[in-house]
């Protein structure tokens, strides 16, 4: 189902969809990115997904059509293959809850997180950086 109007919230980081029956749904730019539907995320079958770590701060820097099915999101990590056709956006949202609570216990199993990584760097006293 195409929406009606789409519109992205920078502060909230929330995607609106509009669709013509009045439904009103908001998808966070990180479950977008994070259910991407490109190969690099969701590979070629399903033993070839890749778990998305570290997206809770991300933000959609951009939005393109697709030719008159689709849209193309940038996020602020580089990320831009993944082209979300009117189907795919409104299986999202019809299934947001349970696609978000797999994908919080698939995390939970990996002994992954939702927050990015922040590298260390190994101190050493002055006298032994010589």
């Amino acid at each position: 189902m195409k929406p009606d109007a789409i519109t992205y919230h920078r502060a909230s980081k929330r995607l609106e969809l509009r669709y013509h029956d009045g439904q009103v749904a908001e998808l966070t730019a990180e479950y977008l990115r994070v259910f991407s539907p490109s190969a690099e995320v969701r590979g070629h079958s399903e033993d070839q997904r890749v778990l998305q770590t570290g997206k809770k701060h991300v933000e959609i820097k951009a939005i393109e059509a697709v030719g008159n099915y689709a849209i193309r999101i940038t996020f602020s990590d580089s990320h831009d293959t993944g082209i979300y056709s009117w189907d795919y956006l409104f299986e999202l949202v019809q299934n947001h809850t349970a696609h978000w609570q797999s994908y919080l216990t698939e995390l939970e199993t990996a002994n992954a997180s939702r927050l990015p990584q922040i590298p260390v760097a190994t101190w050493a006293p002055q006298s032994e950086k010589k």
